[in-house]
């Protein structure tokens, strides 16, 4: 039984959902890393922050799991000790901000915005490091090279390392099952994205991370990137139509990946 750590977002933590398994099946062989950023991963933990008992502003358990991983840097750690047999990275993540706090660096995601934690203390003063600057991506840069390091030192060199490449689709499948343009891209709610400029970002992080990782396996579907209108999480130009995450599983399973439920 192949166990799999994703560092990414929801286009790869889908692929097992799509094929059956809910957010409980399978936790002891699948570990998911989200809502943060390779900066964000090797920064300092937020001091002073303090999470609440219970998921804040409506969020669910594991938003709110990767949220506080993301504030209190316990992830590495975590992705260490779990020793996985396939690590999985996807960097659709990396389209948020991020946020300068005293050391820290997080990421700011609509779930750091919906918890209602910024009113916090440990955030007076933040600044924003926006995604698509020379300053973040001097970051980026540097945590790539860190990351590799990481890997390099640790039980996650003997881990088959995949990169999941993805680019945010241009078009999407209406519920009448036409193909139409995908326009009115937004970040988060009030803050439109840059489809072609954030596109090129991912190409630029990919081709940076490859050169400096370890060997890796590549799995891709460029032809099936069509965002979908019926999406179980809504439209965006990351959701994609079901072809495109059966196309994705199709060249992991020779990887070596295998779910938890039969197929």
């Amino acid at each position: 039984m192949s166990k799999v750590a994703i560092v990414g977002s929801c286009i790869s933590r889908d692929l097992w959902r799509f094929r059956g398994e809910s957010d409980t099946d399978g936790q002891a062989e699948l570990l998911y890393v989200s809502r943060t950023s390779l900066p964000g991963l090797f920064a300092t933990p937020l001091a002073g922050f303090r999470p609440a008992a219970k998921p804040p502003g409506g969020l669910k358990a594991q938003p709110h799991r990767a949220l506080v991983a993301d504030l209190t840097k316990t992830a590495l750690s975590a992705l260490v000790a779990f020793r996985p047999t396939h690590l999985i990275f996807d960097f659709i993540d990396e389209r948020f901000d991020l946020l300068s706090a005293g050391v820290a660096v997080v990421t700011d995601s609509w779930e750091l915005e919906a918890s209602g934690y910024r009113s916090q203390s440990a955030f007076r003063g933040a600044r924003v490091i926006p995604r698509l600057s020379p300053g973040c991506d001097r970051l980026w840069l540097d945590a790539a090279a860190q990351m590799a390091a990481l890997v390099r030192a640790t039980p996650l060199a003997q881990a088959q390392l995949i990169l999941h490449s993805a680019r945010w689709a241009d078009r999407r499948r209406t519920s009448g099952g036409r193909t139409a343009a995908m326009n009115g891209v937004e970040i988060l709610p009030g803050r439109p994205g840059d489809l072609a400029a954030h596109n090129a970002l991912l190409a630029r992080y990919e081709a940076a991370f490859v050169d400096v990782m370890p060997p890796m396996a590549r799995v891709e579907a460029p032809d099936q990137r069509v965002a979908d209108d019926g999406h179980l999480w809504g439209l965006s130009p990351f959701h994609y139509v079901p072809a495109y995450y059966a196309a994705i599983w199709a060249q992991l399973a020779p990887l070596g990946v295998r779910p938890r439920l039969a197929a």
